[in-house]
């Protein structure tokens, strides 16, 4: 099962040292099918329609301390192995890994 690790950060956080994301993806290894890291949120743009007009606003459209900083897409047996995948991620020791398992066809 293919499952989406959105890797999740508050930009504003002063981390002494963030562990170097190598070692991780070793581990993965071929479990991990696609990442990448995103650019700060206020690169970020919003669309949203509501009565037919598009609007269009800068930056992130939820107010939160975190947000989205980059994500991993993984095959995993299960979600316990997805979990454990997850862990090992270096910014779940400051931020949040949110484990979403996709749709499958």
């Amino acid at each position: 099962m293919r499952y989406m690790l959105l890797i999740c950060a508050d930009e504003s956080a002063q981390v002494d040292e963030v562990d170097p994301i190598e070692p991780w993806l070793d581990k993965a290894g071929a479990r991990r099918l696609d990442g990448s890291q995103l650019r700060p949120v206020a690169d970020a743009t919003t669309v949203r329609v509501r009565g037919g007009e598009v609007v269009v606003s800068d930056g992130p459209f939820a107010e939160t301390k975190e947000q989205i900083a980059g994500f991993d897409l993984i095959e995993a047996g299960d979600l316990d192995e997805a979990l454990e995948i997850a862990a090992a991620h270096p910014v779940a020791k400051f931020g949040t890994v949110e484990v979403r398992p996709l749709w499958e066809d």
